[in-house]
Order: C-alpha cells, then sequence, then structure tokens
C-alpha cells in the first residue's frame, strides 16, 4: 500500500552557505554520485527527470519528480534544501527534506533512506571541510550475491582490519593488494562504514540490511586520480571478501 514519508535533517557546517550550494548542486560526485546539474530557475529540469520548484540562490532548492525513473517502489521524490548563514555567513546552517511516496515494504523502505541519508549528510560536512571544491573522480559498484548475506558488513569491517577502532579514530585499513591506507575513521555504524585518507572519501555501505550487495562509492580527489583504476582495485577487493574470483 502507497504512504507517504519525509526524513527531515538539520545541521551547521563550517562552510559558507554558498559552498554548500554550490556542493548540492552542481552534481559533481563530490559526496554523492555525479548527476545532471538542474536548470537554474523554477520550472527547470532538475537530476532523475524531476522538476525545480524552489530556486533562490544559495538559500533554499527545492526538486519534484512523479513516478520516479527506474523505481517502481517509489510514486513521488521531493528534495528541499534551506541554507542559512551563521557566524556572519562563515558558517552555514542546512535544513533538508527528503519526501515523497513509498509503495510496499515501507518500513524496510523507509528505515533504509533515513540511514543513508545520515551517512550522505554526514558526507557532505566531510566533502566541504576537506575537499570542496577539488575535481573528483567517481566510481561506485556492489559486491557480489554472497554480500546480500545477513553478516556480510560484519566480513568487510574485519577484512579492512578496523577491529574495534570508533568513529574518528586513526586506522591503518586493509584496501586492495596488500595496500594500508593511512585513514581516519570518519563514519562507523552497523550499517556504513566512511574512512577519509588525504585524498579520498571511501565510503562502504551495508546494504545487506535491506535486501541488497555491500556497495563501495570512492570519491578521489588526487591530481591524477583514475575512477576506473578505483572501481577495478576495489572491486577485486570486494570479490576477495566474499569468495569470488
Amino acid at each position: 500500500m502507497s504512504k507517504e514519508f519525509e526524513i527531515v535533517s538539520e545541521f551547521e557546517v563550517d562552510a559558507t552557505p554558498e559552498e554548500v550550494w554550490q556542493a548540492v548542486t552542481t552534481g559533481t560526485g563530490g559526496y554523492l554520485w555525479p548527476m545532471e546539474p538542474p536548470e537554474p530557475r523554477v520550472g527547470g529540469r532538475g537530476p532523475f527527470g524531476s522538476a525545480v520548484t524552489a530556486w533562490d540562490p544559495p538559500h533554499r532548492y527545492t526538486n519534484r519528480v512523479e513516478n520516479v525513473e527506474g523505481i517502481s517502489e517509489q510514486t513521488l521524490n521531493q528534495l528541499d534544501y534551506t541554507i542559512e548563514p551563521r557566524d556572519e555567513g562563515r558558517r552555514a546552517w542546512v535544513r533538508y527534506v527528503h519526501s515523497g511516496i513509498f509503495v510496499d515494504d515501507w518500513d524496510n523502505q523507509y528505515d533504509g533512506a533515513s540511514k543513508h541519508t545520515e551517512f550522505y549528510l554526514h558526507t557532505l560536512r566531510e566533502y566541504l571541510a576537506h575537499f570542496a571544491p577539488r575535481p573528483v573522480a567517481f566510481a561506485t559498484f556492489d559486491g557480489p550475491e554472497a554480500s546480500e548475506a545477513a553478516d556480510a558488513f560484519t566480513a568487510v569491517g574485519r577484512a579492512l582490519g578496523l577491529g574495534d577502532s570508533a568513529q574518528g579514530a586513526r586506522v591503518r585499513a586493509h584496501g586492495p593488494q596488500g595496500r594500508l591506507l593511512d585513514a581516519v575513521l570518519d563514519f562507523r555504524n552497523p550499517y556504513f562504514i566512511g574512512l577519509r585518507t588525504d585524498h579520498a572519501l571511501i565510503r562502504f555501505f551495508g546494504r545487506n540490511h535491506w535486501g541488497a550487495p555491500v556497495g563501495i562509492s570512492v570519491h578521489d580527489f588526487a591530481p591524477d586520480a583514475d575512477a576506473k583504476a578505483n572501481e577495478t582495485a576495489w572491486q577485486g577487493w570486494l570479490n576477495e571478501v566474499f569468495g569470488r574470483s
């Protein structure tokens, strides 16, 4: 049965309103994934077939789409950003509202969307604090079918060699081809892991909790970043973790 949902998050960030606006409207892949930037006007085309319903730089941006392309489980999706200055414009306050209509399996869909929202907005803050507006090479991919198992994300943490390290700790994570990555464990809960190196944000998604494969996204800001090489290396790492040659 169809049912409306709303996910609301508010936070302050050490970035100007203009920097936040740039991050959420250009679609570079700095903290989410590359996407079509919105036409800068009310009524313009937004990403994924949406329409821009509010456009007031750098304070308010909203897009809305009905009958979401390629997603039969959702018939309405709206993203709304409100950005206000703090500390005479040196910092920003952000209110993010994701709303719409889910079709069937509402509890599971809402749980997944709300937990992903927390992680994505945390990644936005990490991007703004450490990397914006540097160009990014973005890659994202999923693990094999075995990564859908109930304990799959525990296996990811174990393969990274994180032990009982808590969010905020400095770690030496075990990456592809036996490389050790000097990183900050910038996010960790039972569903997601975030690593921040000097040049990249590497995000691990425990989507097995919602019946999907584990996923990884790599946002690489190094001058010589190679998205395809990152995908090949980390996809191989995932396959090795889950016993696929």
